[in-house]
C-alpha cells in the first residue's frame, strides 16, 4: 500500500524524533570525543564477591561537574549487596533486615553513590576521592578530571565467569543531562609498581561511557550574551526571556530579602534564586570591543552571575571567533585553544586563574569575573564590519549561551543604514560655505 502525504509526513516526523533522541543530541561539534568513562577494576576476590576500584574519568574538554557533585547509580544483575566502601558512600542503606551479624553498607538493588567530602579521615580515603563530587574539565585540569572510590561487593560471582555486570547506569552531574551506555568488558587495566619495575593487572575490567545532552539537561539555555563596542554607543542586551520567563520567581537587586540569613544557601533540589532581569538567565556573558590599534585590537569579557544560590567552581567559557587563531595575550583568565578539526583554530577556552578568579561567586557585588584579550589582526581577514568582531558561539560551563540576533549587532558608523544621511549632513556645511564664497562680490 502507498502512503498518502499525511501518512508519509507522520512517518518522517517519527524518524526525526527518533534521530534527535539518539546520539545526535549528545554530539558536541566543538568536543566530538568528549565523554565521561566509568571504569570498574576488580582487584581481588572475596568469599562471596569481589573488591573493585571504580574510576570516573571526565574526558570532556570544557564541561566539568560542579558542586554539589556527581551521583552515580546502577541496577545489580543479581542480589548483590555492598559490604563496604572507601572514598564514597551509598546515599541510602536500604532493607538489610535479612542479615545477621555483619550488616552491609547498602542492600538496595539500585544504589545511588556519592563522593565523600574533603577532610574525611584518611582510613576512608583512596586516591582521587573525597572532593565533594567536583570534577574538573579535562581541558582545564587533566589531573583533577578524575574521581574514584573502592567498593566491596557481596553475594556476587567470585570469578570472571560468574560475575554479572551491573546495568542501567545513571549519572547525575549534578543535574540531568548524562545518558550512560551498557557496561562492556574490556582488557584488564595494568598498573606499575611505584618503582616502575613490576607490572600488575586487574582481575577483570569493564567500562561504562556516559555522554551529555543539553536537551536532557534543560529545555531553556542557562546563559546569554550581550555586546557593545567603542565605535557604537548602542549596547546590545541579551534577548528578552533568553532563558525562559515562565513560572520563575525572582527578586530585585535592592530587595530586603537579600539580608535574610541563609538566603544564599543552595536548596536540595538545586532550584535557583535569580535576580530579576529581562533575560532571566542565571549567567550573562558580555563581550565588549574595547580598543583598535594598528596591528592589534582588544576585547573585554565580563561574566556575571545572577543566581543568589549558586557559585561556579572551576568555571569554563568557550568562545568561537575567527580571530582566536591570533590571540596575543589574555590578561586575567587562563586560555587554551580548542582545535577539534585539524588546522581549524577558531575556538578557545577561557577559565579562571587558580586561587584568583576560578570561583564565580553568587549574585551580588562579587558575582562577576572579567578579563581583556589582545588579538593580532589578520590582514587578509580582519574587519570590524558586519559584526565580525563578535563571537559566533559562546558556551558557559559546557552549555551554549543564547546570542542576540545578528541583525542587531553594533555596526560601524559608515556601515549603518543612516550612514548616507550622516555623510550628507557632514558635507553640507563646507559645501554651503564654498558656494557662498564663490557667489560673493569681488571686493
Amino acid at each position: 500500500m502507498e502512503l498518502d502525504r499525511t501518512g508519509l509526513h507522520s512517518v518522517l516526523s517519527i524518524v526525526v524524533v527518533l534521530l534527535m533522541s539518539s546520539r545526535a543530541v549528545a554530539y558536541d561539534p566543538l568536543d566530538p570525543t568528549g565523554n565521561i568513562t566509568i571504569k570498574w577494576d576488580v582487584m581481588s576476590w572475596t568469599i562471596d564477591g569481589y573488591v573493585a576500584v571504580v574510576t570516573m574519568n571526565n574526558f570532556q574538554m570544557y564541561r566539568q561537574i560542579m558542586s554539589p557533585g556527581w551521583s552515580m547509580g546502577w541496577t545489580w544483575a543479581k542480589k548483590e549487596v555492598i559490604w563496604s566502601m572507601v572514598g564514597a558512600q551509598a546515599a541510602e542503606q536500604g532493607d538489610c533486615s535479612k542479615f545477621k551479624g555483619s550488616i552491609p553498607h547498602c542492600c538496595k538493588r539500585t544504589p545511588a553513590v556519592v563522593d565523600l567530602l574533603p577532610g574525611v579521615p584518611y582510613n576512608q580515603q583512596i586516591a582521587n576521592c573525597c572532593k565533594g563530587g567536583v570534577v574538573a574539565a579535562y581541558g582545564q585540569d587533566p589531573a583533577a578530571a578524575v574521581s574514584a572510590f573502592q567498593v566491596s561487593v557481596g553475594l556476587a560471582g567470585t570469578s570472571n565467569r560468574t560475575v554479572k555486570l551491573p546495568n542501567n547506569f545513571t549519572l547525575l552531574g549534578p543535574g540531568l543531562g548524562y545518558t550512560c551506555g551498557p557496561a562492556k568488558v574490556v582488557p584488564s587495566t595494568t598498573f606499575l609498581t611505584p618503582d616502575k619495575r613490576r607490572k600488575t593487572q586487574a582481575l577483570m575490567t569493564w567500562n561504562v561511557t556516559c555522554t551529555y545532552s543539553k536537551f536532557l539537561a534543560s529545555k531553556h539555555p542557562t546563559c546569554c550574551v550581550s555586546f557593545s563596542s567603542f565605535y557604537n554607543d548602542t549596547i546590545i542586551p541579551c534577548p528578552s526571556c533568553a532563558c525562559g520567563c515562565e513560572n520563575k520567581n525572582c527578586i530585585r537587586s535592592d530587595s530586603k530579602i537579600l539580608s535574610t540569613p541563609g538566603i544564599n544557601t543552595p536548596k536540595k533540589d538545586n532550584t535557583p534564586l535569580l535576580q530579576c532581569t529581562h533575560h532571566m538567565c542565571p549567567v550573562r556573558v558580555h563581550w565588549h570591543v574595547k580598543l583598535n590599534y594598528k596591528e592589534y585590537w582588544r576585547a573585554k569579557i565580563a561574566i556575571t552571575n545572577f543566581n543568589y544560590r549558586m557559585n561556579h567552581t572551576q568555571w569554563t567559557l568557550v568562545v568561537q571567533h575567527p580571530n582566536l587563531d591570533n590571540v596575543t595575550e589574555v590578561f586575567s583568565f587562563e586560555y587554551k585553544p580548542l582545535v577539534a578539526y585539524g588546522s581549524i583554530n577558531d575556538t578557545g577556552m577561557f577559565y579562571g586563574m587558580k586561587y584568583y578568579n576560578d570561583l564565580l561567586m553568587e549574585a551580588g557585588v562579587y558575582g562577576n569575573v572579567q578579563s581583556e584579550v589582545l588579538l593580532r589582526k589578520d590582514a587578509d581577514a580582519f574587519t570590524f564590519k558586519q559584526g565580525w568582531a563578535f563571537p559566533r558561539k559562546v558556551y558557559f560551563n559546557g552549555d551554549e549561551c543564547m546570542l542576540p540576533p545578528p541583525d542587531v549587532y553594533p555596526y560601524l558608523p559608515n556601515s549603518s543604514p543612516v550612514s548616507a544621511r550622516v555623510i550628507l549632513h557632514n558635507l553640507a556645511a563646507p559645501l554651503l560655505a564654498l558656494l557662498l564664497l564663490l557667489m560673493a562680490p569681488p571686493w
